[in-house]
């Protein structure tokens, strides 16, 4: 049963259904213990916060920034600050100061809640050349706060102006006058080229996804869902709250590297996540079978063919497997991929929606192979998350991205870009008509940016459209798809497709250095840095031989043909990711312009 509130009043309606039902799950800043919250608690504090916000002068539908990693105080903010018809803008915890400056002034921010010390260093560093910051409110408490700064207060002082609810009456009386057109966010993509761009998003948007999700997504009061992905990043964002809205438990994931621990010491049911991070299973499920003896590599191989054949070639095209195709399965399921789901913490899967970036078919294959359901979808911040996805136990395609969900408009342009209509699209940009009248077209769709097509129902995307590149030949080539096919290579971390406006396709890539090194020392080849490591000719060989085998199904102009080893990782601090740790190619070029020249010297 869903509970679809306005988002003003959504976790207090939850309470009175829940009441003391436990509801969220964490650990605090830096702690190793999990604790937990009832949804009365929940409830309260978010009333605290709500309380809190209006004694510090908050107004309606005035802009609170929140720069922190996931913890449950992020959520008493958001809800806290709907409570009162505010808006909240989320901030990437990986944040540059620069990027802090820029969103804090462009929404005219006053209140600003950040987590950790590195949050609160930074909006401390930026604080003089934001003219509208008054206030920062610190998450964590184990945070060293300079005695000068007299504007900080840590977020449990903050609280206390919530205690016994001293302007209750008057947050119901908002909440009395809460609107659909309200704006709950507004969220900064952090773009791989210029400034990021203010998406605004309503309660209303927020309604429409919950009520069409609520049809396709079948999480439920059952559920154990671990929220990985930044709270900030609207995937997670309208997935938590779907999940709230279906009474789902919610598992607090702070610290992103610790995801696998967190997911063997919590057993979620649901996660949602990027193609990256199952990228990364396929990869150590397949080195731990390549380090097997023979008998568990040939075992383990079997199991694989056999639920492929069950659950690709029968059950995502709709067709009943024969009895003993489906014994045999069944058998294994339980022996061999149970061992599997139990190692990666997953002994309860229901299903992980997995959205953000293509996904590899090879690495789509093995994680249904496995018993696992992923459910490929597609969306962006301007949709408010979904477009489209894959049904749970009905037919679908590896390598399509689902059904367009309910309410949406998807049509085709001429040129074959994915352009959307209905009431989960944003109504524009913030303070940039400019640019929202340039990102609809005469007759009211919005332009996605993204190449794709529809076929039988479903939505296949072909590449971004801007991303295009074209080599000097003539040729079109789509350097995400080839990065995908090649990122499933256990030695390669990150790699960046060199080929606009050359004769061949190059790449620059980030070896994992820790495997590399293990390769080097098993072959005895000597190195004394990464430097020497990545230009070592026998490591090139080895590379190019594993890049030539992962590219042989490509046509033979999309095919890499040199590529560099680089001795350090793409960075933020360096301007090549962005927050979400999309390459910025404008940048690479610049920054390895010397490397990628020597690529194409005759």
């Amino acid at each position: 049963m869903q509970t679809n509130s306005h988002l003003s009043r959504l976790i207090h309606d939850q309470a009175k259904v829940y009441g003391d039902r436990e509801e969220l799950i964490y650990k605090d800043f830096g702690g190793s213990e999990w604790k937990s919250l009832t949804w009365n608690q929940f409830s309260d504090t978010v009333k605290k916060v709500s309380n809190a916000m209006l004694n510090l002068g908050v107004k309606v539908q005035e802009n609170v920034g929140v720069f922190s990693q996931n913890s449950v105080q992020y959520l008493f903010c958001d809800f806290g600050a709907w409570g009162i018809r505010a808006v909240t803008i989320p901030f990437y915890a990986t944040s540059s100061e620069q990027q802090i400056q820029f969103m804090v002034n462009d929404a005219s921010v006053r209140f600003l809640f950040v987590g950790e010390q590195d949050q609160y260093d930074k909006a401390r560093r930026v604080f003089s050349t934001c003219k509208t910051l008054e206030r920062i409110i610190v998450f964590d408490k184990n945070v060293r706060i300079s005695p000068q700064d007299t504007n900080v207060m840590y977020f449990e002082d903050f609280l206390k102006l919530g205690d016994n609810y001293p302007r209750q009456t008057e947050v119901e009386a908002i909440q009395a006058t809460a609107s659909m057109d309200d704006i709950a966010n507004i969220l900064y993509t952090s773009g791989t080229t210029g400034d990021s761009k203010g998406v605004i998003l309503t309660c209303g948007q927020y309604h429409a996804a919950m009520e069409t999700n609520n049809k396709c997504v079948p999480v439920n009061e059952n559920d154990r869902v671990l929220n990985f992905l930044p709270f900030t990043h609207i995937f997670e964002k309208g997935w938590k709250i779907l999940c709230l809205t279906k009474g789902a438990r919610l598992i607090v994931n702070t610290y992103p590297l610790e995801v696998q621990q967190s997911m063997k010491e919590t057993h979620p049911t649901c996660m949602s996540s990027v193609p990256r991070f199952w990228e990364k299973v396929f990869m150590g499920v397949e080195e731990k079978i390549e380090k097997s003896n023979a008998a568990k590599r040939k075992l383990f191989g079997h199991a694989l063919h056999v639920g492929k054949k069950h659950n690709i070639d029968y059950l995502s095209k709709g067709k009943r497997p024969p009895l003993a195709l489906h014994l045999e399965y069944e058998m294994l399921n339980k022996t061999v991929f149970s061992l599997v789901r139990k190692e990666l913490g997953l002994e309860n899967a229901h299903f992980f929606p997995t959205a953000g970036a293509t996904v590899n078919p090879k690495v789509e294959e093995f994680v249904h192979s496995i018993g696992i359901n992923m459910i490929v979808g597609y969306g962006l911040t301007e949709s408010l998350a979904t477009v489209s996805c894959n049904h749970l136990g009905e037919p679908f395609t590896v390598g399509g991205v689902g059904i367009p969900i309910e309410g949406i408009d998807i049509k085709i342009s001429d040129e074959g870009e994915v352009l959307l209509k209905g009431p989960t699209i944003t109504r524009g940009y913030y303070n940039r008509d400019d640019l929202t009248k340039a990102a609809f077209t005469e007759d009211g769709y919005f332009k996605t940016g993204d190449s794709g097509y529809l076929k039988d129902g479903e939505l296949f995307l072909k590449e971004r459209i801007k991303d295009l590149y074209k080599t000097s030949n003539g040729k079109y080539i789509a350097p995400q798809m080839i990065e995908s096919k090649l990122l499933v290579d256990k030695y390669i971390d990150q790699i960046a497709i060199i080929a606009d406006q050359r004769k061949f396709v190059s790449a620059l890539i980030i070896p994992v250095y820790p495997l590399l090194e293990e390769y080097a020392r098993e072959h005895k080849i000597p190195f004394e840095n990464r430097e020497q490591l990545c230009a070592n000719e026998q490591i090139i060989a080895m590379m190019k031989e594993r890049i030539d085998t992962l590219q042989q199904q490509l046509a033979h102009y999309e095919q890499v043909k040199r590529f560099t080893l680089l001795p350090h990782n793409f960075t933020m601090e360096k301007g090549e990711l962005t927050n979400t740790l999309k390459i910025k190619r404008r940048v690479l070029n610049v920054n390895y312009a010397k490397e990628i020249e020597a690529m194409y010297a005759e």
